[in-house]
């Protein structure tokens, strides 16, 4: 009786839903603090919250086509 009551407060750790860190890529879990802003957290702690403007490359994000340099080294 008292594990179905545990299991009705939290879910179990493989139930919870997942996601991956955006600065170091490792997944991380939804935790219990989280519960109401799951869907803005973007950070699995705080070092790397702090560290966002390390965050790896989005994919798709560098896709872009460059500028070529081609047309102003004509001119003299």
């Amino acid at each position: 009786m008292l594990e179905q009551v545990l299991h009705e407060r939290m879910p179990h750790h493989v139930d919870r839903p997942t996601k991956t860190c955006v600065v170091c890529g490792r997944p991380f879990q939804w935790r219990k603090k989280w519960k109401d802003v799951w869907e803005e957290v973007r950070y699995c702690s705080e070092r790397c919250r702090q560290n966002r403007n390390r965050a790896l490359p989005v994919p798709g994000a560098t896709d872009r086509p460059q500028m070529s340099n081609s047309l102003t080294s004509d001119r003299h």
